[in-house]
Parts: structure tokens; C-alpha cells; sequence
């Protein structure tokens, strides 16, 4: 079944330390094989994107009219969860805009020397593309504020009496931020950019038709009850889609003729740890650890300790799904579990539960603190 759009949002290179680039500064053969794959699954315009609807038309109508005045396109800042399709957005702009992009992840801005490394490169109408920028730090971000706004970096020379400032115009450019944390960035980062377009996660629907193009472009079989099958397990991220797609292509390649059918793509699940309800290793693990508590909330730190995951993975990845699933809670005191919880991961543990009447309300002012 031909359907369009897929999304293959692509990761920063955060394990080797350099600025991922593309673009006029991306080197041959720099590619993994992976990464190659992504690529090739994700939509180049904004008619082969599917879903986030709203962000699409906003998108084209502003690039549209930056076209017709001879402008470029304003700051635009996208916000969402992990693998919602930001970095694809920010190629389908660059594209649209028939101008280059490079890319970059704001850890690895260190010092305004990375920084200015990147804005010079820069040729009128150009896409920098920033992700994770409510990480830049505070010295790198402070020289973007003249870059976003008057476009020219002014460079500190020297130290002490001898200190001067060089300023150096820039080409007027388009700056493309990608944040799943937007309460984390500074009001003077955030009011620079001119456009702010929030992603939300997908429907099932929509996540299978992203699913039969990428199945398509893979050149496996997919049957529909197979589609809606992983749709339903991949967290309304296009993303964690395409990898359970990927993942089940080896199993149907070996054992099935290259066609995924529901069976095939139930093995596929559970050979790589998803159960029956769409959980994962880790999802069960942070579960089990807050049921074990006896009914006592557990701060995020514990569950990190307990997990082995970094707490920032926890809030990004894990939490959100767990917390838009109804399994998990948060209060105060901190994370507790749902009656729904307790009914998959520790039927038994019910017992160790507040009485009904007590138990958190998930859309209390309590439930949504730290």
C-alpha cells in the first residue's frame, strides 16, 4: 500500500563531540550505514509529510511569504518530544527554501569560537539548525542574540584595558531550534525566534501510513493489520516506528520471505523487549522499581539510580509515555503508579496502594510538580 510520508528524524553526533554538519560541510563517506537508512526514509518536502498538520500549512504559508517579499524566513524554534520529525522539518525548510543547511547540536557549542565557526560559513538565506537548544551554554547562547537579531557577531579580543571588540556582519540566515525541553530556555533565546511551532505525537493512523512508505522504500512486505500492529507500540513517534520497522525487516527477511504479517511483527516485538502493552525493558523496570516502594512516591533520582538510565533520558523518553498512558503519575512527593500500573506490572500490589479515593489525580495541580 503506497502511502506518502515517512519520518526518519535523524540523532545528533553527541558521542564524538563535533558539531554534526551537513550541507556544504558535510564530509563524503561520513555517513554510517544507519544513518544512510534514515535518510532515505525521511520525507524532502512538505507534501510528503505526513501529520502535524497545522505545522506544515504555518510552515508553508511563512516560506511562501518570505519568497514574495525577498526575505528570509524568520527564527522559527520547534518544540516536542524526541523523534517527532524536528530535524526533518528543519531539511524540508532549507529545501523549500531551495538554500543549504548545516546542523549542529548545542552541546557541542562549547565555546563562541564553535559558534562563529558556523555563522561564518553561512551565505545569505541559509538554515543553521540547532539542536537541543535550551542545552547551548550561556556564553555561546549570549553571542546569538546579536547573530538572531542584527545578524553580527561581536567578538571580544583580548582581556582587561587592551580588550576590544571586533564586530563581523553576517549574511541574514535562518535559525532553526529544536528543544524537547522549551520551559528550559531562556525568555531572551525564545522571544528572538519569530516562529514557534510545537509537535505533538501521532496518531496510530498516521503512524501507519508513515509505516507503509517506509516499508515500501525498504522493499518489505507489510500487511495492514501488521502496521497498525507496530502503530500502536511506537509511542506516537515516527521515529521509534521506523526502528521497530527496521528491527522486524531482519526477523521477515530470515524466517518469513521478506513479509511482515501481524505474527511476524509480534515476534519482531518481542525479541527486542516490547510486550503486549507496547512496554519496553526499561518502561517495566521504572515501573517495578516505583511498585516495590510499598505505595510511597519515588523521586526521579532514585528511579535513575535503580534504572541505571541518566535522569534527563528518564524525563525525555521514558516518562512521557508512561505519563500519557495513565501508568504512571506525578506529585509532589514524586513519581507513583496507577491503578493501571499496578493491574501489569504487579496485579498482587494493588493492596500496597492508596484507597481509590486517594489516589493521585492525574490532572491535579499536585500531579503535574516535580
Amino acid at each position: 500500500m503506497a502511502q506518502p510520508g515517512t519520518h526518519g528524524e535523524s540523532q545528533p553526533d553527541s558521542v564524538s563531540g563535533a558539531p554534526e554538519t551537513s550541507g556544504r560541510l558535510q564530509a563524503p563517506g561520513e555517513m554510517s550505514e544507519e544513518r544512510a537508512v534514515e535518510r532515505r526514509l525521511r520525507p524532502s518536502t512538505m507534501d510528503e509529510f505526513v501529520g502535524q498538520a497545522n505545522v506544515v500549512e504555518n510552515l508553508k504559508l511563512a516560506i511562501r511569504a518570505a519568497k514574495e517579499r525577498g526575505e528570509t524566513v524568520d527564527h522559527l524554534l520547534l518544540s516536542g518530544l524526541p523523534g517527532l520529525g524536528k530535524t526533518t522539518l528543519a531539511h524540508i525548510v532549507a529545501t523549500a527554501s531551495e538554500v543549504e543547511l548545516f546542523e549542529a547540536s548545542a552541546p557541542t557549542l562549547q565555546r563562541a569560537a564553535d559558534l562563529a565557526g558556523l555563522l561564518t560559513r553561512l551565505e545569505v538565506g541559509d538554515v543553521l539548525f540547532i539542536d537541543e537548544i535550551h542545552r547551548l551554554a550561556p556564553a555561546v547562547e549570549e553571542y546569538l542574540y546579536s547573530a538572531m537579531e542584527d545578524f553580527v557577531l561581536d567578538i571580544l579580543i583580548d582581556q582587561g584595558p587592551s580588550a576590544r571588540s571586533v564586530r563581523i556582519d553576517l549574511p541574514r540566515f535562518t535559525l532553526v531550534g529544536a528543544t524537547t525541553r522549551e520551559g528550559l530556555l531562556s525568555a531572551p533565546l525564545r522571544s528572538r525566534f519569530g516562529i514557534h511551532e510545537r509537535l505533538e505525537p501521532y496518531e496510530p493512523d498516521v503512524l501507519a501510513q508513515i509505516l507503509n512508505r517506509s516499508a515500501g522504500i525498504l522493499g518489505v512486505g507489510l500487511d495492514d493489520d501488521a502496521a497498525d500492529y507496530l502503530a500502536g507500540r511506537s509511542r506516537g513517534t515516527p521515529r521509534v516506528a521506523n526502528r521497530f520497522l527496521r528491527r522486524v525487516r531482519d526477523l521477515a527477511q530470515i524466517e518469513s520471505d521478506n513479509h511482515i504479517s501481524r505474527a511476524v511483527a509480534e515476534e519482531g516485538l518481542t525479541r527486542i523487549g516490547v510486550d503486549e502493552h507496547g512496554l519496553t525493558r526499561v518502561d517495566r523496570l521504572i515501573l517495578r522499581t516505583i511498585g516495590r516502594a510499598d505505595g510511597r512516591a519515588l523521586g526521579i533520582k532514585t528511579i535513575a539510580a535503580a534504572v541505571g538510565e541518566d535522569e534527563r533520558t528518564l524525563e525525555d523518553v521514558y516518562e512521557p509515555h508512561l505519563l500519557r498512558e495513565g501508568l504512571l503519575v506525578k506529585t509532589p512527593q514524586g513519581r507513583r503508579l496507577t491503578r493501571q500500573a499496578y493491574a501489569i506490572v504487579d496485579p498482587g500490589g494493588l493492596q500496597n496502594m492508596a484507597p481509590r479515593g486517594a489516589e493521585p489525580d492525574l490532572f491535579s495541580p499536585g500531579a503535574a510538580q516535580e
